[in-house]
């Protein structure tokens, strides 16, 4: 069993639990269950834009304004939205926010931004919870650009940014839970908001209990935990339990490891896969990930680090038990590359850990991260989080999850699954990357480091821009 008695405290029961696929799925359930909150809301994001549209489908109306109507309409309701100081910086996409320009408008909407106390470190936890009931955590953040669906048409009409720019096709994941999960996640939101503005909020005194929505896939009272990452500063020891959590879930798979990632830059978590794949007997191990890196040093770093490390998991693949892609969809006659945004692992039918950590260095110790993991306890659990893989799978390949189940059962492989139905317009394509290196690119330490600069840090600083002239 991986959930042991030791961290009781991150630990318990999600009394309902369900995947939405993407950002048309969970922005419109957020937007059904907020309209549901009675005492207060948690936002707690990297970044922020009141500007967009939860459902474009159905309404004009953005979440600036379903916020604000809810504080109106509620005088009981407290609305607390905690970002990244840096956030619309980084992103471009919500410089106006910082201003504070129109949003928010009441004075019941309490709209803060955290300064991270380690350098070059930001604050990365995308969680929401409804009166400590009901709460959502994964990788989408409520932000411009996040929403598309399942068909992720390259030119949707529908995807479009405040400023009514059409966006590329993105794929991204988010979990809804109720019970203790909910509470734990409430516990998580009240800890970043003392951290940055000093103010304690304690739980609600009494429970709401929110109608859970009618959905496809949903867990019943399956056993979770929560992995905080938090980076060791002067004051406080620093916190790593999510890249722990994520070798505990690579080293428990035996038949089947898959993942979906928007980098493949750890090399940490690569020694942890490749060790599984040297295995006479090990899992085999399907590989989802972006292709395509944006800016100069995300490029260079990320991507670099991402070929490197693939040439060192197929070193490491004496038994033929790794696959690694990154999707297409038809654009046309043309096909265009999908950006996998996702940050989940599945470990057989039994582990899933879904959360805000990517697979690069900084999630491991630099940033502030919350993931949580999934433990199926019987039979109902295992079905649930094998139909997740599915889903996702027919997703990309472009068919029906029912055809990814058949392929599975008919062939007892993942791999060879996905290579029956494979090929198609909308399908997986494997990365050939033409890098001969199996070590981090010099300068790594500096643009993806794993932990904060202290003193050992700025000297490891030092010798690593020194190499990096060297190799000039």
């Amino acid at each position: 069993m991986l959930l042991k008695a030791e961290d009781e405290q991150l630990q318990g029961t999600a009394a309902k639990a369900a995947f939405l696929i993407n950002g048309s799925d969970y922005f419109s359930r957020l937007a059904h269950m907020l309209q549901r909150a009675q005492r207060r809301i948690w936002i707690i994001g990297w970044d922020f834009n009141p500007e967009i549209r939860l459902e474009p489908r159905k309404s004009e109306g953005t979440l600036g304004e379903l916020l604000e109507a809810l504080a109106d309409a509620k005088p009981d309701l407290e609305i607390r939205i905690l970002i990244w100081a840096l956030g619309p910086l980084y992103s471009e996409k919500s410089m106006k926010v910082l201003r504070k320009a129109s949003f928010p408008r009441s004075d019941r909407i309490d709209l803060r931004f955290a300064v991270q106390p380690a350098i070059r470190g930001c604050h990365h936890q995308k969680l929401v919870c409804i009166d400590d009931s009901l709460a959502f955590i994964g990788g989408i953040d409520l932000t411009s650009r996040r929403w598309d669906t399942r068909g992720h048409r390259v030119r949707d009409q529908l995807k479009r940014d405040p400023g009514g720019v059409l966006y590329e096709p993105l794929h991204d994941l988010q979990a809804m839970v109720s019970g203790d999960a909910a509470r734990l996640i409430a516990a998580v939101a009240q800890r970043r908001w003392l951290d940055a503005t000093g103010e304690k909020y304690k739980p609600l005194p009494t429970r709401t209990d929110l109608p859970w929505p009618d959905l496809g896939v949903s867990l019943y009272d399956i056993p979770i935990r929560l992995a905080i990452t938090e980076p060791a500063t002067l004051f406080r020891s620093g916190l790593g339990q999510g890249i722990a959590l994520t070798r505990k879930v690579i080293a428990a798979a035996r038949h089947q490891l898959y993942i979906e990632t928007q980098y493949l830059a750890s090399f940490n978590v690569a020694k942890a896969i490749s060790a599984r794949l040297r295995e006479e007997h090990g899992p085999e191990v399907v590989i989802v990930c972006t292709r395509k890196s944006h800016g100069l040093i995300e490029n260079l770093i990320m991507g670099g680090n991402r070929d490197r490390i693939i040439r060192l998991l197929k070193e490491a693949d004496r038994h033929g038990r790794l696959r690694i892609f990154y999707p297409v969809v038809p654009d046309g006659e043309k096909q265009f590359e999908l950006l996998v945004h996702s940050k989940l692992l599945i470990a057989d039918d039994t582990l899933l850990r879904i959360g805000s950590s990517n697979l690069n260095h900084r999630s491991e110790g630099l940033d502030t991260e919350c993931d949580i993991v999934f433990e199926a306890r019987g039979l109902d659990h295992r079905l649930a989080i094998n139909e997740l893989r599915n889903v996702l799978l027919a997703e990309y390949l472009g068919c029906a999850a029912i055809a990814v189940r058949d392929a599975f059962r008919q062939s007892g492989s993942l791999i060879d699954a996905i290579a029956i139905l494979n090929g198609g317009p909308r399908c997986l394509k494997s990365f050939a990357p033409d890098c001969k290196k199996t070590r981090p690119i010099p300068g790594t330490a500096i643009f993806d480091p794993a932990r904060p600069f202290g003193r050992s840090g700025s000297r490891r600083l030092v010798d690593h821009l020194r190499r990096i002239l060297r190799s000039s």
